[in-house]
């Protein structure tokens, strides 16, 4: 397969150009899918667009799966196209093979094994189809996606540099799923729709059918040829495959650059490089484990304050353990000379990276308050050690340590996203799940062998150690814009539904108003993305316009609107501030790194990081802090100056100098590249698996609604542990249709930002109002509904004086009627004034809903019958509702009250080692299709039956019986009345 030009090829008996080959490919693959979604569509549209759920008009455009696999003749006509294609498929990978390949990578062998392996998997997912195997189907198709991404990533880096044009078109090819997935989401909103699944598969299958579609003019530029006789062979030598990469880099951040301009790699430089080969397997572990010890040193650090705040939120007060936060300022052993020179040398790193570890495997700790001991040695060690890597001594290069600190955050990021909104190695996990913790650190240590078996790196330019102290206020302004940077990536961007949560306003008209927490997160990875690879550009314009005031006025910008605005607006703005603050990432490194001064600076940024968490637990706790009422509600000035902390770290006087831009080896910024498009694909996919079930009421055959509120303290159980995996296998087991669940908002730094409906949502299928959000300073309400939302309002209530309190009114459409429900968090018995005026608001919210039959569920703090103004008289008398039970004296802080409903059960379950709250249940059912409520009155609605005289469908969990010292389930048991309360069901409900 010579070059057409080349010398030395005899006479052929035959010759084929190898584009022919390409573009046969592309026609056969093209005609096949467009050929059976035409005929499909002709002959059995309404075939094909249905599925288990629903049909047309409700779903209109068919899937892949659904088009080529259920009927005659589109099926046939599409299987025996794409068998034609698999011939051409199979050459042009060997072609690219051949023209790729080389002596000194086995990258090409990697691609093309992967190329093999995909055009077998697709065969798999033809010739399987949904309808002959679902399960089978899905395997090839997931294995399929799979391999796309070394195809397309190891496809990008092997074109050869001359086809500039090429490189182009595959790399932007890339980034559709993307922006597809933006699109879809931002307009439509549908989340689950079968019809926009099918968007996606069509997307898909075109994306891979243009991306090998490119490869034909790439082997027209090449020229390359199949001949049959003998001809000289054209091989890439290292050399090219190394001028290759760096020109890459450079070639895709310049849109004006034109073929002849590229860049030439200078000798000493092409030496250098050669001598780290780009796909050694070394050079590329190394990397990887220097990612993953980024990314254990931020899992480390978010897991800090969520487990001191444990006792925080069991004494409601300072209690002690926040001093633990002070072990993020060990930077201050550096001043210790001959502690300095030792934890300097790679003995010293790895010693360093050895005691943080033992954060990782605190999980095996019961005691909460040794947990915390460990993390917080743990938490010393770890940021010793970064400071260390930030400055710049030794092998650490600054830039290149940037780029480190910045990937491992993002992949912080997405484990949360891929893991129910917690970080798989935190040591306050559930219990049932601490094989990852095991995993972790297994991983966690491979990298620190590999790290001490590393060969010493010649640091060129990126030591900072030795340089002469600025002056005084450069110092201090670096500390001040690092700190405020670390304040805002965790405050921020530690968990990719953080921004949704702040823009979050609810249901309007069946849709919500803006971005789902669980289904748009990816969106928050991409922005992430964006700014790194801004950051990794080798373009001059680029690296000045990240120094420029022009891009911290962006910031500012887009921080306002992030602020400001609600729903997609708001997010749009909180997107925009996070491409900001991750492209500054190494700027700010940089600064900090150079200022001569290394313990005073990262001392003063660990102190300035310290000092803003204490400010923002400040704008929520201030009822229970000294001197809380200064800082009350106070986030739009938290914000200001968080931002503003970062003006210095651009250059005001002009563009900047050299010395500013980023000098990272080429086999960094690719390494970079394609981790972080793995990234952002795996990503999109980790939310596709989690996709939430459809919601179903559990027992609809009966129209029964079953109804539920519950304080469960922070997602925090008694012993320290996240109680994600407890509360749904409860609300499971109580077939819950309803839930209010409160003190919820673990969206700060405190409770790890965390997403407390995320197993629930998709492990039972709800739909889900997570309520105000943390910009709103209160402590969190959520609701979780089996039946559709058509609207809901947040409320923030009167609160005059203690803790602000959030309130949810949402309608929902139970069994085809509108049902109101309401569920609140009142403030303490220490503000009288405060729960006086949120009872009188919910009163109102209930009463405006009259006549529509009304559930409320909420935390209330009052004694049954208490006289006004304790809240409740107000609500229920003033409210238009009945108690769930008046009998019930025993209570103080958990209210079901309803209106327009037969009550036909009420059980008490004791919370176990969930909460310090127990969970109580309201069994409901409607009136007659067409008909109100017949006999309201109090007799009417206290007969009560035994359990045996109701019909099945009513009972409880019947596992729930027994006491604290027998029986029951996971600690939970029905307790006060030892069982469910029944009442008698009229006759005219059913």
């Amino acid at each position: 397969m010579p070059n057409s030009s080349g010398a030395g090829s005899s006479h052929p008996i035959f010759v084929l150009k190898a584009s022919s080959v390409a573009r046969v490919h592309s026609c056969l693959a093209a005609l096949a899918f467009v050929s059976a979604l035409v005929v499909g569509c002709l002959c059995h549209y309404k075939q094909i667009v249905k599925n288990g759920i629903a049909g047309y008009p409700q779903e209109w455009f068919p899937s892949v799966s659904a088009t080529i696999g259920d009927w005659y003749p589109e099926r046939n006509i599409f299987q025996i196209l794409i068998a034609l294609t698999s011939g051409p498929r199979f050459g042009l990978i060997a072609i690219q093979y051949y023209y790729h390949r080389s002596k000194t990578s086995s990258l090409p062998l990697y691609v093309f094994i992967s190329g093999i392996i995909r055009t077998l998997t697709c065969g798999g997912w033809v010739y399987i189809t949904s309808s002959d195997d679902h399960d089978v189907h899905d395997i090839f198709m997931v294995s399929y996606i799979i391999c796309n991404i070394p195809w397309m990533i190891g496809g990008i880096v092997c074109t050869p540099i001359h086809c500039i044009d090429v490189l182009r078109i595959r790399f932007f090819l890339s980034l559709i799923p993307l922006v597809y997935f933006f699109i879809q989401h931002k307009v439509y909103r549908i989340p689950g729709a079968y019809t926009y699944y099918a968007f996606f598969e069509w997307g898909l299958i075109s994306l891979d059918v243009c991306f090998d579609s490119v490869a034909e003019k790439e082997f027209s530029d090449a020229q390359l040829q199949i001949t049959l006789g003998s001809a000289l062979q054209k091989t890439a030598t290292a050399d090219e495959m190394y001028q290759r990469l760096y020109r890459l880099a450079a070639a895709l951040s310049k849109n004006t650059l034109e073929k002849s301009q590229a860049p030439k790699m200078p000798s000493k430089t092409l030496a250098a490089v050669a001598s780290q080969p780009l796909f050694n397997w070394r050079t590329c572990m190394g990397f990887i484990s220097n990612v993953y010890l980024s990314y254990v040193f931020w899992s480390i650090l978010t897991a800090l304050i969520p487990t001191l705040f444990y006792y925080s939120v069991w004494e409601l007060g300072i209690a002690g353990q926040e001093l633990a936060l002070l072990s993020t300022l060990s930077p201050i052993l550096l001043s210790i000379g001959p502690l300095a020179i030792w934890f300097k040398s790679k003995l010293g790193l790895a010693t360093l990276h050895l005691l943080s570890f033992s954060g990782l495997m605190a999980y095996a700790l019961d005691s909460p308050f040794h947990r915390l001991l460990v993390v917080s040695f743990a938490t010393s060690a770890a940021v010793l050690r970064q400071v260390i890597e930030w400055s710049g001594i030794g092998d650490n290069d600054v830039s290149y340590q940037g780029i480190l600190t910045g990937v491992g955050f993002v992949l912080s990021s997405l484990s949360k996203h891929a893991y129910y909104s917690n970080n798989p190695i935190w040591p306050f996990t559930d219990a049932k799940a601490f094989i990852f913790n095991r995993i972790g650190f297994s991983l966690a240590f491979l990298a620190l062998l590999e790290f001490c078996w590393r060969k010493p790196a010649h640091n060129k330019g990126g030591n900072m150690a030795h340089i002469p102290p600025k002056e005084w206020s450069s110092t201090w302004s670096a500390s001040i814009a690092l700190g405020s940077l670390l304040f805002t990536l965790h405050n921020l961007l530690a968990d990719s539904s953080t921004l949704i949560a702040w823009s979050w306003t609810g249901y309007r008209n069946g849709a919500p108003n803006g971005p789902v927490p669980h289904l748009h997160g990816s969106l928050t990875h991409v922005a992430q993305i964006l700014g790194l690879l801004l950051s990794l550009s080798v373009s001059p314009v680029t690296q000045r316009l990240l120094t420029n005031p022009v891009w911290f006025f962006y910031g500012v910008g887009s921080s306002f609107v992030m602020y400001k605005y609600r729903n997609w607006t708001g997010y749009m703005g909180g997107l925009n501030f996070t491409i900001f603050a991750m492209s500054i990432i190494p700027s700010v490194l940089k600064t900090s790194a150079s200022t001569g001064r290394q313990v005073i600076t990262y001392f003063m940024a660990l102190l300035v990081y310290c000092l803003f968490h204490v400010a923002g637990v400040f704008t929520v706790a201030y009822a229970f802090v000294p001197g809380g009422e200064y800082f009350r509600e106070r986030t739009d000035l938290m914000i200001i100056v968080q931002v503003m902390c970062l003006a210095s770290t651009f250059q005001w006087s002009g563009f900047g100098n050299s010395s500013s831009y980023y000098r990272l080896p080429a086999w960094a910024r690719a390494y970079s590249q394609a981790l972080l498009s793995v990234i952002a694909i795996f990503s999109f996919l980790v939310t596709l698996y989690r996709w939430p079930p459809n919601p179903t009421p559990y027992r609809q055959a009966s129209r029964i609604i079953n109804a539920g509120i519950w304080t469960v303290h922070f997602g925090i159980n008694n012993i320290g542990r996240d109680s994600q995996q407890g509360i749904k296998t409860l609300l499971e087991d109580m077939q819950l249709d309803i839930v209010g669940l409160l003190e919820t908002d673990l969206h700060r730094p405190s409770f790890g930002h965390r997403d407390l409906t995320r197993v629930a949502v998709e492990g039972l299928g709800y739909n889900v109002d997570i309520g105000p959000g943390p910009n709103s300073h209160t402590w969190g309400a959520v609701l979780l509904s089996k039946f559709p939302i058509i609207n809901s309002t947040h409320h923030l209530l009167p609160s005059p004086h203690g803790e602000l309190a959030p309130a949810i009114e949402a309608v929902l459409d139970v069994y085809g009627r509108e049902v109101v429900v309401v569920v609140s968090h009142n403030g303490q018995e220490e503000t009288p004034l405060d729960r006086e005026l949120q009872s009188r608001e919910l009163a109102r919210i209930m009463a405006a809903a009259f006549p529509k039959p009304v559930i409320f569920l909420g935390y209330v703090v009052t004694k049954p019958h208490a006289e006004r103004p304790a809240p409740y008289k107000f609500l229920v008398e003033e409210g238009l509702v009945h108690d769930i039970d008046q009998d019930d004296l025993d209570r103080w802080c958990e209210y079901i009250l309803y209106r327009g409903l037969y009550r036909t059960a009420y059980a008490r379950v004791s919370r176990g080692i969930i909460t310090d709250t127990e969970m109580q249940i309201g069994q409901f059912m409607l009136p007659k299709y067409g008909s109100n409520m017949s006999n309201d009155g109090e007799q009417a609605r206290y007969l009560r039956v035994s359990q045996n005289e109701m019909p099945t469908e009513h009972w409880f969990h019947p596992q729930y019986y027994g006491s604290q010292h027998e029986g029951g389930k996971n600690g939970h048991f029905y307790h006060v009345f030892n069982t469910p309360l029944y009442y008698q069901v009229p006759e005219n409900v059913l």
